[in-house]
C-alpha cells in the first residue's frame, strides 16, 4: 500500500501539467472511503491521486471491477509481489487470452491515458456550457465570449492537449464514478465519450453548475444531463407542451391584431416562457406544493395573467379600453403592472394550486424580495417549515438580473434562517438587450446569471428555440428545488422579435440582429412542423387546435365589450377576505380601546424583566437592565423599550403575530432591547423571553438581518402583505439608512394601496433625532414622507364622530413622532386594532431611550387610554391660557430640550407648549381646539431639523388652513441646510441655543408682518 501511495503521489508531479486547464485548482475530497456528503466537488487538478486510489480500492475488491491496464498496473504495485511472480502474472494472463502483456512503461502510459480522459470529462462538465448552441438566432455568444475552451474537443488537434492522439479515439477507457455517459456500461471507446459529453453540454442545454460545493448535489445534476437518452418526451407531453405553445403564441397575435398600437410588452420572441412556467408548476405540484407565489417584470405579464395565472381574458381585454372608468379609488396602473390571485385545479396533478402574480412597478427587479417575503409568510402561516408547501417563482430580464443590485441583496437572504423560502426557481429571460443596450455594454460578467453563483445556484442556460430541452431544464429545476430546497437559475436564452414596446424602432441601434429576427422562423411553427413530421399530430390536429384559442380569444374579446366599468380590485393578488366585507370595505370605522388590564401589564412586565429558562447564565450588563425593569414594574412605569414590550407582548396573548426585522434588532442599535439572551458559558444558546409570555400565544419573531436595507425592507412589505393580523415591523438601524430603501418606500408603501389597491400594514421603526452624531447619524428624512402624504393642505375637513378613524381610512400612511412610551405602546396596538390597515412611519427617539423623563406610568396605558394625536400642556399655562404670551408647537424630542428651557425661564405660566404625535394625516380638529384655548397667544412651530427639513413645510400651510389664515405660525429651528446635520459638536450646541434662545425670546416676532 505504501508503495501505490508513493506511485500515487508521484503522479501528480508527472505528466499531467494540463490539469492547471482542466478545472479548478484547490484542495479537494473525493466521495469515496469515509467522505459525508457535503464534500467538496473534487478537482483533477488536485485528485489525480485519489482517482488512482479509487480505482485502486475497485481493483482490492474484484480485479474485474477495472480496465485490465489498471489491473497489470496494481499487480505491478503490490509490494508483496516479487518481478517473478508478477512476470508469472503476467505470462498467465496472456495464456488466457487477456493482453496484458504490457511493460510497467506501458502500463504508466495506460493509466495516465485513463487520467487524461477524466480530466477529458471533467473539463466538459466545468467548461461545457461555454460551447452549447444557445443562441436561437445563431449570432450571438450566450456568455460575451466567443472563445471555445481550448480543452473541448472541438478539433482532432485538441487531444494533443491531453496526450491523446486521433489513434486513441477507438480504444475503449474506464469511465470515472463521477460521470454517467455511460448509461449501464463502464467502459466506452474514447469516441464515443467525446460524443456523448458533447450531447450533454455542448446542445442546447448549457449546464453550469461545477463551482457547487456539494458532491451529492453534482452528482445528481450530472446524471440528469449525462444519462444517455434522459431527455425523452412522450407523445402526449409533446401535444401538451404543442397546445400550450399555441396558446402563448396566438395570445400576442391576438393583441398585435385588435390593439397594434397600444403598448403592452409582448412575449414574441421568448413564447416558450409559457409552457416552461407551466411544466414547473405542474412539477411542483406533483411533488405536493399547493401555493406558488410569482414575480415578474412587464415583459409577457399579460401572457402570464391569461395563460398561466388564467386571468379571465375578457377581464384583460378591458385593459385596453380607453373608454372604461375605474370603479376603484386611487390611480389604479397600467396593464402590464397589474397582479392576480387565483385558485383552481391543476389539469396535470389534478390537485388544488393557488397561484398569486405580484403586482410591481417598472422599477425592475423590486418585486424580487416582496415575492420572498411573502412566500415566507404563506409558509410560516401553514407551517410549511421546509418549503413543501409553499414556493416562489421569480422572473427576470436579462440586463436587470446582471445590473439590479437588489438581486444581489435577494439571493443572499435565500438561506438566512429567518428569511429563506427554502429555494426559489429563477426564469431569466434573457432577450439578449437591455432596451437598446447590448449585454457587452451592460455587464462585466459572462452571463447574466453570473450573480447566483454567489449562493451555489445551478444555472440551467438553453436555447429557447428548442421547446423540448427547455422543458426538460424546467423538469430538472423543480425537481432540484423540491430535493435540495435551494436556488435554481433557468436562463432562457431567446430574443426580442419587436422593440421594447410596440412602438419602438430596434433597427436604430441593432440593425444586424434585427435583421436576423424579421428573418428567422416563430418557435410554434418550428415546433409544429417537427410534430408534424414526426407523426405525434397532424396538420389538421395543429390547425384545429389554433383555431379553438383564435375563438375563446373573440368570444373573451364580444364579451368584454359588455363591460361598463373597470374593477382594479378584481386584480388583487393578496385578498384577505376574512378581514373586509364581501365588497372589499371595512367592517366598521371605530377601533377598540388599546389600553390594557393592570395584570397584563404586571405580568408582561415581570417576564421583560426575568430569564424563563432555568440554568441560563446572562451577562452581567443585562442583569441590570433586567433588574432596572422589575425597579420600574414595582413604581408602576416603562421606559421605551418596556412599553415597547408591553405592545409586543398584549398582541402575542390576542393571537397576533409579531414580528421585528433589521439591523441588530435582537439587542437594539442603541443596546436598549435585549429580546434574545444569550448564555454566556453555553455557544449559542439563546433565550427569547417573548415567547414565553402566555400559553397558547401567538410567536414572536425577532430576527437580525443581513446588513441590507432595500432587500430586507422589501421581504419585511411582502411578509405583511399575506395577513392582516400580524404586526410586522422593519426597523433601521438608523433612520438615515432608510433611504437606501428608497425604492420600496416610494413605490410600494406610500402609493401601493392607490396603484392596486392593496392594503398593507407595514411598520417603519426609523430612528431620528439631532444629537450631534453628524449628517448620516441623525435624520430618517420626515420632510419626504410627508411630502408623500396625500392628505390637503388647503381643505379643512369636515369634523363627525369618527373623524380621526375616517382621517386614517383616507390617508396612504400614517406617520408620527410620539414623546412618551405609553403613547408609543398605544400607536403599535392601534396598528392592529384598526378596521383597515395602512403603513405606519415612527420617527424613534435614541436619546429618549433612557432620559429620566421619557417615562410613562402604567395609567397612561390602562383600560380606557388610548393614542394621543396631540400631547397639550398639562401645567400652569394650560390652567391660565389667557395669561399665555407664546404657544409653541413641537414633535419628538426636542419637546424635553424646550421643557428644561422654559423651567429655567421661569415662563412655565406664559408659554405652552404642544406636542404634535400624528403628524400625518393632521389633527385639524385637535389643533383648532388648542389655538382657540389660547386666544389671541403667539404661534411657534420649533423643530430641531434644518427649515428645509423636518415638518415646518408640511405642517405650516394646515395650521393655516385650520386658522382660516388669520394669523402666522412663526418658525424657530435651525437655518436651511444642505446636509441634514452638522458633524462638529460645538456647532451642533451653537445651533441648539440659538433656537432655544429666540423659542423664549417673547419679543423675537415683535414687528414682523404674516
Amino acid at each position: 500500500m505504501s508503495r501505490f501511495r508513493a506511485v500515487a503521489g508521484a503522479l501528480r508531479g508527472g505528466r499531467f501539467w494540463l490539469r492547471g486547464q482542466a478545472g479548478v485548482g484547490g484542495r479537494c475530497s473525493l466521495p469515496s472511503r469515509g467522505c459525508s456528503s457535503r464534500a467538496v466537488e473534487p478537482t483533477l487538478a488536485a485528485c489525480s491521486s485519489s482517482y488512482v486510489e479509487e480505482m485502486y480500492y475497485a481493483w482490492l475488491e474484484d480485479h474485474n471491477n477495472v480496465h485490465e491496464s489498471w489491473d497489470v498496473y496494481f499487480r505491478n504495485a503490490q509490494p508483496s509481489a516479487s518481478s517473478g511472480e508478477a512476470e508469472e502474472r503476467r505470462t498467465s494472463t496472456l495464456l488466457q487470452g487477456r493482453a496484458m502483456s504490457q511493460t510497467p512503461s506501458m502500463a504508466q502510459k495506460v493509466v495516465e491515458d485513463h487520467l487524461a480522459v477524466h480530466t477529458l470529462i471533467r473539463a466538459y462538465q466545468v467548461r461545457g456550457h461555454h460551447s452549447a448552441q444557445l443562441d436561437p438566432l445563431g449570432i450571438l455568444e450566450a456568455d460575451l465570449d466567443s472563445f471555445v475552451p481550448s480543452d473541448l474537443i472541438s478539433t482532432i488537434d485538441n487531444l494533443g492537449i491531453y496526450g491523446l492522439e486521433e489513434s486513441d479515439l477507438d480504444k475503449t477507457f474506464q469511465l470515472p464514478s463521477t460521470t454517467f455517459i455511460g448509461g449501464n456500461e463502464t467502459t466506452l471507446p474514447l469516441h464515443e465519450i467525446i460524443r456523448r459529453l458533447e450531447t450533454a453540454y455542448c446542445g442546447h442545454i448549457g449546464v453550469e453548475f461545477m463551482f457547487i460545493n456539494n458532491v451529492e448535489q453534482c452528482q445528481w445534476i450530472r446524471q440528469r444531463f449525462e444519462t444517455p437518452g434522459v431527455m425523452q418526451f412522450t407523445n402526449a407531453e409533446k401535444r401538451t407542451l404543442l397546445a400550450r405553445l399555441v396558446r402563448s403564441t396566438r395570445f400576442e397575435d391576438f393583441l398585435a391584431r385588435k390593439w397594434s398600437s397600444e403598448k403592452r410588452f409582448g412575449l414574441e420572441g421568448c413564447e416558450v416562457l409559457i409552457p416552461a412556467l407551466k411544466m414547473i408548476i405542474d412539477k411542483s405540484s406533483e411533488a405536493g406544493i399547493a401555493t406558488i407565489i410569482m414575480g415578474m417584470p412587464h415583459r409577457g405579464r399579460l401572457n402570464v395573467l391569461a395563460n398561466v395565472v388564467r386571468k379571465d381574458l375578457d377581464q384583460i381585454f378591458c385593459q385596453f379600453d380607453p373608454k372604461l372608468e375605474a370603479a376603484d379609488e386611487g390611480s389604479g396602473d397600467v396593464k402590464y403592472h397589474l397582479g392576480m390571485y387565483h385558485e383552481r385545479i391543476n389539469r396535470e396533478t389534478d390537485k388544488d394550486i393557488t397561484l398569486s402574480l405580484m403586482a410591481n412597478p417598472s422599477h425592475l427587479e423590486a418585486v424580487d424580495p416582496v415575492v420572498q417575503g411573502k412566500t415566507k409568510a404563506e409558509q410560516f402561516y401553514c407551517g410549511d417549515t421546509e418549503g413543501k408547501k409553499v414556493m416562489s417563482i421569480l422572473m427576470h430580464g436579462d440586463a436587470a438580473f446582471a445590473g439590479q443590485g437588489v438581486v444581489y441583496e435577494t439571493f443572499h437572504l435565500s438561506e438566512l434562517p429567518s428569511y429563506t423560502t427554502h429555494g426559489t426557481i429563477h426564469v431569466v429571460v434573457n432577450n439578449q438587450i437591455g432596451f437598446t443596450t447590448d449585454p457587452r455594454m451592460a455587464r462585466s460578467s459572462p452571463y447574466p446569471t453570473d450573480v447566483a453563483r454567489v449562493v451555489n445556484a445551478p444555472i440551467f442556460h438553453v436555447n429557447a428555440d428548442d421547446p423540448e430541452a427547455v422543458m426538460y431544464v424546467c423538469r430538472v429545476a423543480a425537481e432540484w428545488r423540491n430535493t435540495f430546497n435551494k436556488d435554481v437559475v433557468i436562463d432562457l436564452v431567446c430574443y426580442r422579435r419587436f422593440g421594447h414596446n410596440e412602438m419602438d424602432e430596434p433597427m436604430f441601434t441593432q440593425p444586424l440582429m434585427y435583421k436576423q429576427i424579421r428573418r428567422q422562423e416563430h418557435v410554434l411553427k418550428k415546433y409544429s412542423d417537427k410534430l408534424i413530421s414526426e407523426g405525434v399530430v397532424t396538420l389538421q390536429e395543429y390547425e384545429e387546435e389554433v383555431a379553438k384559442y383564435d375563438k375563446i380569444c373573440e368570444e373573451a374579446y364580444t364579451s368584454s365589450k359588455d363591460e361598463k366599468i373597470m374593477h382594479i380590485r378584481h386584480w388583487l393578488d393578496s385578498p384577505w377576505p376574512d378581514f373586509f366585507t364581501a365588497e372589499g370595505e371595512p367592517r366598521s370605522m371605530s377601533c377598540l380601546p388599546t389600553g390594557l388590564e393592570e395584570a397584563d401589564l404586571q405580568h408582561i412586565g415581570q417576564i421583560a424583566s426575568s430569564v424563563p429558562l432555568k440554568d441560563f447564565s446572562i451577562h452581567s450588563g443585562v442583569s441590570r437592565i433586567l433588574r432596572g425593569r422589575a425597579d420600574m414594574v414595582k413604581k408602576r412605569q416603562v421606559d421605551w423599550a418596556l412599553g415597547e414590550y408591553m405592545a409586543f407582548g398584549s398582541l402575542l396573548k390576542d393571537g397576533t403575530h409579531v414580528r421585528l426585522s433589521g439591523q441588530d434588532v435582537e439587542r437594539g442599535t442603541f443596546s436598549h432591547r435585549h429580546h434574545v439572551l444569550h448564555d454566556q458559558e453555553v455557544d449559542k444558546r439563546i433565550c427569547v423571553p417573548m415567547n414565553h409570555l402566555w400559553q397558547n400565544q401567538a410567536s414572536y419573531t425577532v430576527c437580525n438581518s443581513s446588513l441590507s436595507e432595500y432587500g430586507v425592507l422589501g421581504f419585511e412589505l411582502g411578509f405583511a402583505m399575506a395577513r392582516p393580523n400580524a404586526l410586522v415591523c422593519w426597523e433601521a438601524q438608523f433612520g438615515d439608512f432608510h433611504n437606501t430603501a428608497q425604492c420600496i418606500i416610494d413605490q410600494f408603501i406610500s402609493s401601493g394601496q392607490a396603484k392596486w389597491v392593496r392594503q398593507n400594514g407595514i411598520v417603519l421603526l426609523l430612528p431620528h433625532g439631532m444629537e450631534g452624531m453628524g449628517p448620516e447619524h441623525s435624520s430618517a428624512r420626515p420632510e419626504r414622507f410627508l411630502q408623500m402624504s396625500k392628505d390637503d393642505p388647503d381643505r379643512y375637513p369636515e369634523i363627525s364622530g369618527e373623524f380621526d378613524v375616517q382621517q386614517l381610512y383616507d390617508c396612504n400612511w400614517i406617520v408620527v413622532n410620539c414623546s412618551t412610551p405609553a403613547n408609543y405602546f398605544h400607536v403599535l396596538r392601534r396598528q392592529i386594532l384598526l378596521p383597515f390597515r395602512k403603513p405606519l412611519i415612527i420617527f424613534t427617539p435614541k436619546s429618549l431611550l433612557r432620559h429620566p423623563d421619557a417615562r410613562s406610568s402604567f395609567d397612561d396605558m390602562a383600560s380606557g387610554t388610548k393614542f394621543q394625536r396631540i400631547i397639550p400642556d398639562s401645567g400652569p399655562a394650560s390652567q391660565n391660557p389667557e395669561k399665555v404670551k407664546r404657544v409653541i408647537f413641537c414633535t419628538g424630542k426636542v419637546y424635553y430640550e424646550l421643557a428644561k428651557e422654559r423651567k429655567q425661564h421661569s415662563l412655565e405660566g406664559q408659554v405652552a407648549i404642544i406636542r404634535l404625535e400624528q403628524i400625518s394625516p393632521f389633527p385639524f380638529d385637535l389643533i383648532k381646539a388648542e389655538v382657540e384655548k389660547y386666544g389671541d397667544a403667539e404661534l411657534i412651530w420649533c423643530q430641531e431639523e434644518h427649515k428645509n427639513m423636518g415638518y415646518y413645510d408640511y405642517i405650516r400651510p394646515r395650521f393655516l388652513t385650520g386658522l382660516a389664515n388669520k394669523k402666522p405660525i412663526w418658525y424657530v429651528g435651525r437655518d436651511p441646510a444642505a446636509a441634514p446635520a452638522t458633524g462638529n459638536k460645538f456647532t451642533h450646541l451653537a445651533e441648539l441655543k440659538r433656537f432655544m434662545d429666540t423659542a423664549f425670546n417673547l419679543q423675537a416676532f415683535e414687528g414682523r408682518s404674516f
